[in-house]
């Protein structure tokens, strides 16, 4: 099928578009993705068999042969080329406005308070989770209905051209960078890489008439605002979000909650009714989450890590009043050539917060300590291969009356060990 109306046809037969034949639902339409370690043509039958209205499948799957099914199997040259495209089409035809929210750090909490702000005057659907990829988007837009108002799109990415990729598929007519911070150093090629990329989103925008939320204490987006002179700015001041209560930990957030305010000033949402949606917003997801043990207090930030938001985690832990502080703090991932350097910066950084105790997890850390002079002989300072060996020493010494920031990329599974404080 090459016909973008006929795919869509179908779609509006179904009830929603799954990815994951484990989770067929009755009258979904399945698309059989590909991948480097799975092939979803294998499970067309299996997905179709088990409820699934239609399949959308490569040209070569199996599957096509079966007479008992073939009706009901969409062939095309790529799944996923079909599937952003129906997400395209699925857009167009709502006709909403959507916002694109990216950036180095915070990009799940400005979705979500942006979201909740938004719902205070529209019918919002926003990301779930961390659908934010190649895939997740699409699914996003095509979990919208004829009664959303208005879309929040989070948008991921590691390297350069694959936000412009995603902006192709989500067109936002509005748009918002968190921070330009040092995040997937190794996939943009440095700082300067990941400043172009972010800035996709504004060159949609300018393009296509959009308008970006910029803030005006942060130079480098207000630098990268009026390089784009066809571009329309919205420019605010962080300072909207002082005096408003929070749930979350960390000035940072300050920046997030910011950011959604100013989204809802501009489309004349109540500022009282604002500050209720932001103020009582409870992070969860091991997103700048304070977990009360019973033994301890621990802040839970171990969803995602990259050298900006450890080190604004490491200043706000500092800063906090505590009679002990203890740092868990596991490898940031992707992050090449940069590694080492910015694993060495961060311990001593981390090294320098007064009465603490530092648990350093995993080869770069491991690496970066040995490093260092004078860290090797911190007794208060100690290092671990992996998870599982910093979760036995925690089960033998576990901490008690302290502060404990528990700080990682998603790969170290430092979650793990929260049970354990």
């Amino acid at each position: 099928m090459s016909d973008i109306n006929e795919l869509y046809g179908c779609f509006e037969e179904c009830s929603c578009v799954v990815t994951d034949s484990r989770r067929i639902v009755p009258d979904s339409l399945f698309f059989a993705l590909g991948g480097e370690r799975f092939d979803g043509n294998r499970f067309v039958a299996d997905a179709l068999r088990g409820g699934a209205r239609y399949a959308v499948a490569d040209s070569d799957s199996p599957a096509a042969e079966n007479p008992d099914l073939a009706d009901r199997i969409i062939r095309v040259g790529n799944s996923l080329e079909a599937l952003q495209a129906l997400a395209r089409e699925h857009r167009r035809r709502l006709a909403i406005p959507i916002i694109g929210i990216v950036g180095s750090n915070g990009k799940t909490t400005t979705k979500e308070l942006t979201a909740r702000v938004l719902a205070e005057k529209f019918e919002v659907y926003a990301t779930h989770g961390n659908l934010n990829n190649h895939i997740g988007v699409p699914l996003t837009l095509l979990s919208m209905t004829r009664d959303t108002q208005f879309g929040v799109v989070e948008m991921g990415a590691s390297a350069c051209g694959e936000i412009a990729a995603l902006c192709a598929i989500s067109e936002p007519n509005y748009g918002l960078i968190t921070n330009i911070g040092r995040a997937h150093l190794e996939g943009f090629g440095g700082v300067e890489g990941i400043r172009r990329g972010k800035g996709e989103l504004f060159d949609f925008l300018e393009a296509n008439g959009g308008r970006a939320f910029v803030p005006t204490e942060d130079a480098t987006l207000v630098a990268m605002a009026r390089e784009r002179e066809d571009m329309a700015v919205e420019y605010y001041s962080r300072t909207i979000a002082d005096g408003i209560p929070s749930r979350m930990v960390g000035e940072y957030n300050r920046a997030n909650m910011a950011a959604a305010i100013a989204v809802g000033r501009y489309f004349d949402i109540d500022m009282e009714r604002m500050r209720e949606a932001v103020s009582s917003y409870e992070p969860d997801n091991n997103r700048s989450q304070t977990i009360r043990t019973g033994r301890n207090t621990v802040i839970a930030d171990c969803y995602n890590a990259n050298p900006s938001s450890m080190q604004a985690a490491i200043e706000t832990l500092a800063a906090r009043e505590a009679a002990q502080r203890m740092l868990i703090l596991g490898d940031m991932l992707e992050l090449g050539r940069w590694s080492g350097e910015e694993h060495r910066r961060i311990v001593c950084l981390a090294a320098a917060v007064p009465d603490a105790e530092l648990l350093l997890i995993g080869r770069e850390f491991s690496a970066a300590a040995g490093s260092i002079p004078g860290i090797s002989e911190n007794a208060a300072v100690r290092t671990f291969p992996d998870t599982d060996s910093a979760a036995e020493y925690l089960k033998a010494s576990p901490p008690s009356g302290a502060t404990v920031l528990v700080k990682g990329s998603r790969g170290m599974a430092l979650e793990r060990l929260i049970p354990l404080l």
